[in-house]
């Protein structure tokens, strides 16, 4: 996910969907066996397909009075012999299958050669320096080069390509210290959210010997002398890929030491599932303390002033958990925040650090009809990002909050970045729509005029394209809105291929972007629609109440109501439609696939969090129980377990064909909850379409992936779908 300017904690977790195992669990486990001894049993396989045999075993927990049985237990062991046994059978099987359709080949060409161009990463600028990343068209991972001026050589100063032989360790984050001299970057390998710290030196290309291992969810942030850096992490795990994160810590590295030698921070130890993250501000004067739990949208903020990472304990300066507060910067003690406290759709703030009375807080830049999608404090100026109707509009303000002037955007798309400098005259950011890849752009910050730095040449033509906008009516009477791209002079006959995407959560917002799969869809006559539900944060708090904890079927409704619409305005229909979405939205897709069955062609649900009883076992899920609630919740439990799409599976029902995606090595969303639900919908479904799962190896939640596996990815997509919903026929 693209994240905005304003990255507060809270919103970043909540793109990650996040994992834990509870010591004592949700539930009374009755009877359990990690390698149950039942012989297999499977349901007899539609014509043509025999699937791998999956054993079910006798594992029933007890939810506040209510049996549920568990028969896939022992597929949460992703490393055990039955289960790799079991995932190399699917594995062989989903191969057989796509392989053997007879566009596949063309269609990987096809989609090879339009991957095949130059793109970059918006440039960030510090103490005079440029530092961008480049991918020459077909790198396994994008290049961080660096110059003295943007008219400059730029050399490489990191290059993940060299760090594996199958191009799947990625560079996964960078901080610049404030001289220039170094910069400490994060790797992650095979996909996983652990990240490994290193520190290079900028003007030589040599790394130190600093090491940081077994961080998560953090940045670095350098202290004012760039002495070390701040970085969160976890204790090192027994088992990487399940373990629960809890219990982060904050420590103080300092360059040229151990490990081992680093200076805790700041710890909760009563308070296991709460993290945290220090920003030292621009100026070097301060350092405030973000204290986020879970992927709720609230968080506390602590301050002090910048000393020895031993020095004075932080202080509370909005600690009452009652809101959103993301640091912008500062002039001197008066720092800015963007806020939802008392403004659902965002406002920004000045408070004196020094005396953070809220009665003394003031009102810069007010709530509005739009959504406050970030702000940056750059150039003297507060840039800031709007959505209007899912659509970015750009305005710039000075220090009083006064709107100067609103920036002039390409079209109907998205815009992000604005990073920089408090002094610095000049930002970066890009610009994207359906039918426009990234553009760069350099802004002059004191007069709002942007001049185009580079643009993506890809082999396609954006004019043989439309996009609209339209806003349809969702079970409870919601208008929500929804975008729809096609080639020009579609025919709204019913017979096009339909491919319907969505999320709907965790306040993330689905915007205009370009992406070469969906034009190659396109290109193959598909209608690509992206419905904007309730969950996400296109209309701020407000909508994204709207669809998390006892409204999620709220999401649901909507999804399943974008396809009616689409169907009855003749884009498409039932047998001619897929369903996509990653994540929570693989929850999304296997919900409305469990829900609606008959209303869609095929299915896609990709790292889907699929066992809503269990979710919160693993890794960092406990997290997402802001959004979702959890099954030891008396109340909470009925309503969990009434969408859950591995429990809602229903024997003798003919499902629509479905490609389950996931990965071995997801810490995220771990692979047991595709398993699983791939295994029982094997058993229990009725017809003589397929029932697949792929499974990606060396991968992750997505993140990360070499450009091979997502070109393999994007193929095996579309010649499913040109399988299953018969393009062209």
């Amino acid at each position: 996910m693209i994240h905005t300017p304003r990255q507060s904690l809270p919103r970043r977790l909540a793109a990650l969907l996040l994992p834990s195992t509870l010591a004592g669990g949700v539930a009374l486990t009755l009877a359990a066996c990690a390698k149950p001894a039942a012989p297999p049993s499977v349901a007899p396989p539609p014509a043509g397909y025999s699937y791998p045999a999956a054993a079910r075993g006798p594992v029933i927990d007890d939810y506040h009075g209510t049996a549920v049985a568990d028969p896939y237990r022992w597929l949460e062991d992703p490393d055990s012999p039955e289960t790799r046994a079991w995932v190399d059978g699917q594995v062989a099987l989903t191969r057989s299958v796509l392989d053997a359709v007879p566009q596949r080949a063309a269609l990987r060409a096809r989609i090879e050669k339009m991957w095949n161009y130059e793109r970059f990463g918006a440039p960030s600028k510090v103490n005079g320096q440029y530092f961008w990343t480049r991918n020459d068209g077909l790198q396994a991972q994008a290049v961080l080069y660096t110059a003295s001026s943007l008219s400059a050589e730029p050399r490489v100063l990191i290059d993940p390509n060299q760090m594996s032989k199958d191009g799947t360790v990625s560079l996964a984050g960078t901080s610049v210290s404030n001289n220039g001299k170094y910069i400490a970057y994060a790797t992650s390998d095979g996909g996983s959210d652990w990240r490994t710290w290193r520190v290079r030196e900028v003007a030589t290309g040599a790394d130190l010997l600093d090491t940081v291992e077994w961080s998560k969810f953090s940045g670095a942030s350098w202290a004012p002398d760039d002495s070390g850096f701040y970085y969160s992490r976890y204790e090192t795990p027994k088992n990487p890929l399940e373990q629960v994160n809890d219990n982060q810590k904050v420590y103080f590295h300092k360059l040229g030491t151990p490990q081992t030698a680093d200076v805790l921070v700041f710890a909760d130890a009563a308070h296991p599932q709460r993290g945290f993250g220090v920003t030292v501000s621009e100026d070097g004067m301060h350092e405030l303390l973000s204290v986020w739990e879970g992927t709720e949208t609230k968080n506390r903020v602590w301050y002090r002033p910048t000393g020895s990472p031993t020095g004075r304990p932080f202080t509370p300066l909005m600690d009452n958990f009652d809101a959103q507060y993301s640091y912008l910067g500062n002039e001197g003690d008066l720092a800015w925040f963007w806020t939802d406290k008392d403004a659902p759709r965002g406002r920004v703030i000045a408070v004196n650090l020094k005396d953070a009375d809220p009665a003394k807080w003031k009102e810069l830049i007010p709530q509005r009809k739009e959504t406050l999608e970030g702000v940056t404090a750059v150039g003297g100026r507060l840039i800031a990002t709007w959505l209007r109707d899912a659509r970015s509009v750009v305005t710039l303000h000075d220090t009083t909050g006064k709107e100067l002037q609103e920036l002039a955007l390409p079209g109907v798309g998205s815009a992000g970045g604005f990073g920089g400098e408090w002094d610095d005259p000049e930002s970066f950011y890009y610009y994207t729509s359906f039918a426009t890849p990234t553009r760069l752009y350099r802004l002059d910050v004191k007069t709002a005029q942007s001049t185009l730095w580079k643009e993506s040449k890809v082999d396609f033509d954006p004019e043989a394209y439309e996009v609209k906008q339209v806003f349809y009516t969702s079970k409870d009477g919601t208008q929500v809105p929804m975008f729809i791209a096609h080639k020009k002079g579609l025919s709204l006959d019913g017979k096009n291929p339909l491919l319907l995407y969505g999320y709907g959560g965790f306040n993330i917002s689905l915007t205009p972007s370009f992406s070469l799969s969906k034009v190659a869809w396109m290109e193959l006559g598909g209608v690509y629609a992206v419905a904007n539900l309730r969950g996400g944060g296109e209309y701020g708090k407000e909508w994204h109440d709207g669809g998390r904890l006892k409204n999620k079927q709220n999401v649901f409704d909507d999804f399943i109501a974008a396809a009616e619409f689409l169907h009855k305005e003749g884009y498409s229909s039932p047998a001619k439609t897929a369903i996509q979405g990653g994540s929570n939205g693989g929850l999304l897709v296997g919900a409305a696939m469990t829900q609606r069955p008959e209303l869609f062609g095929a299915a896609l649900p990709g790292v889907g969090v699929l066992d809503m009883l269990r979710y919160h076992l693993f890794t960092i899920g406990w997290a997402w129980a802001s959004d979702y609630g959890r099954s030891d919740d008396k109340e909470m439990f009925p309503i969990l377990y009434g969408y859950s799409p591995l429990h809602q599976l229903k024997e003798g029902v003919r499902y629509p064909s479905t490609m389950v995606m996931t990965a071995d090595h997801d810490d995220r969303v771990v692979p047991a909850h595709s398993y699983k639900f791939a295994a029982e919908l094997q058993r229990v479904h009725k017809g003589e379409n397929p029932v697949l799962i792929r499974i990606d190896t060396r991968a992750g939640h997505g993140a990360g992936k070499s450009t091979e596996q997502i070109i393999d990815e994007t193929a095996d997509v579309l010649a499913f779908l040109v399988r299953e919903l018969k393009v062209g026929e």
